[in-house]
């Protein structure tokens, strides 16, 4: 084997990765039936979260507007506060002063 030979392996292995890679990115973008769906329709997000020890960590969860406190350990998680109505944000709070935006 020569280095051609060693050369074209690296190219085709370069392009099989890169093939793989574009399908996951399409997937996550587009969602395929039954298996993923695309991000645009997921109602679930993680706002912020706080390590409070090395196997401790807190986390603020919104689902559909509405956002949860949860402590998060190995042996589970603990909803803290529910029904926290997140703040507004900082073009809202501008509004609602008088101030323009």
């Amino acid at each position: 084997m020569d280095v051609l030979d060693f050369a074209r392996y690296f190219a085709a292995l370069l392009l099989v990765l890169g093939l793989i890679g574009a399908a996951g990115l399409a997937t996550r973008k587009f969602g395929v039936p039954g298996l993923a769906k695309p991000n645009a329709t997921r109602r679930l997000h993680i706002v912020e979260t706080l390590m409070l020890s090395p196997r401790q960590r807190l986390a603020i969860i919104r689902r559909d507007g509405v956002e949860h406190l949860l402590m998060i350990t190995p042996t589970g998680a603990t909803v803290i506060e529910a029904g926290i109505v997140p703040p507004a944000t900082s073009e809202k709070a501008g509004e609602k002063a008088g101030e323009p935006v």
